[in-house]
């Protein structure tokens, strides 16, 4: 899966701390969702959506082996 959470979370002016703090999850699990390392739980996932204010669909995208 691949996704845009670095870019989103750059847009809204965020640190990785600041999202970790406001998903409720490590720095490091910022770092990874980040990297494409760790593919999130849905909940994780709604609560990132959220916290951009937008729809899961608009942070994640199938990657090439999914398509």
């Amino acid at each position: 899966m691949e996704n845009s959470l670095k870019e989103a979370r750059e847009r809204a002016g965020w640190s990785q701390q600041r999202l970790a703090d406001e998903l409720g999850v490590s720095r490091q699990t910022v770092i990874s969702l980040e990297k494409g390392r760790y593919d999130p739980s849905l909940p994780l996932a709604f609560r990132l959506a959220s916290a951009f204010g937008c729809r899961i669909e608009d942070l994640f995208t199938p990657g090439d082996e999914q398509a």
